[in-house]
């Protein structure tokens, strides 16, 4: 019976603050994030406190920290959340102009880069009160997982062989190509199988001990090796590196041209055949028929839809440079 009591003193709103003040791990930060005053955040926390028998946030230092109990209840209060975001906004079906839903948005850093900055410029212009997260795909990143969990609503990223357990779409493919510093001597002489072979590579760290990219994946079905020198977890600063040294970076050419006119580095054709990269976007059943994961996911199509027909575009004008 007690149970019931305290469970009836419980609404919404006061778990929107419990989460907030827990991630936040401030009150003043709180009320801020929540469009509140202070003393309203502090009298619910107070309200918290009292239910949970517990002081939630303590003092540490110069900050705060949420106790073991309070650490607890950050997974499950944010469940909570997302469960009546979806509860009653697809209900009534997506408005994004007056939605406040949170997108989770989990992508690869081989994506063009104007891609997720372009994604959030279009959520936030049509969608303005609702939140976007980008998460990273690392070698800790159980994608599958998350989907199914509701921590991502949708992953982004190339696979030779798609997972088939989950929904995909396909955005765009593209050409497999080499980025070079234009005082690479391939810029000159050109390049063949065993020259491109020998050159110095830079690829991205492996995901996990043994992993390989799509790249050396084919590679290694042809029983060839290329030369790794050097390798970088940050995908994004690689063609910096390329633009000082003799490294070899070879991925799409979407990613590669938006480099050309802002680094001293050229994109030649690999002597070596490679099949095209495919990028997708992938979501799990539980978010199929959601009416705002629909709407991102149109959201998605059309940044990829959009950046493509400008790559083409400049492919055209600047099609001198491919060797």
């Amino acid at each position: 019976m007690r149970d019931q009591a305290l469970f009836d003193k419980i609404d919404l709103h006061l778990i929107r603050v419990l989460h907030t003040v827990l991630t936040e791990r401030s009150v003043s930060k709180a009320a801020l994030r929540l469009g509140m005053h202070q003393p309203a955040v502090s009298a619910s926390l107070k309200r918290l406190r009292e239910l949970a028998g517990d002081p939630l946030l303590v003092r540490s230092g110069a900050g705060m920290v949420p106790t073991d109990a309070g650490l607890r209840m950050i997974e499950p209060s944010a469940s909570i959340l997302r469960a009546a975001e979806m509860l009653f906004s697809d209900t009534r079906g997506f408005e994004p102009q007056h939605a406040a839903c949170t997108f989770r948005v989990a992508a690869s850093d081989y994506l063009d880069p104007l891609f997720l900055p372009q994604l959030v410029s279009q959520i936030k212009s049509n969608a303005p009160l609702c939140h976007i997260e980008i998460h990273p795909l690392s070698a800790d990143s159980d994608y599958h997982a998350h989907l199914g969990q509701g921590d991502f609503d949708v992953v982004i990223g190339n696979w030779l062989k798609p997972p088939q357990d989950l929904h995909l779409g396909k955005l765009f493919a593209d050409d497999v190509v080499s980025l070079v510093s234009n005082d690479h001597p391939a810029v000159r002489r050109g390049w063949d199988a065993d020259a491109w072979l020998e050159s110095e590579h830079i690829a991205p760290t492996p995901t996990h001990p043994g992993a390989k990219g799509v790249i050396d994946d084919h590679l290694e079905g042809l029983g060839l090796s290329r030369n790794i020198t050097a390798r970088c977890p940050h995908f994004g600063l690689i063609p910096r590196m390329v633009a000082s040294s003799l490294l070899v970076l070879t991925t799409g050419r979407q990613f590669c041209e938006r480099f050309t006119d802002r680094l001293p580095v050229r994109v030649l054709a690999c002597p070596i055949e490679f099949p095209q990269l495919v990028y997708y976007q992938l979501w799990h059943e539980r978010s199929h028929a959601s009416a705002s994961a629909k709407w991102l996911r149109e959201r998605i199509r059309n940044v990829a839809a959009s950046l493509q027909k400008t790559t083409m575009s400049h492919t055209d004008f600047t099609g001198d440079t491919l060797k």
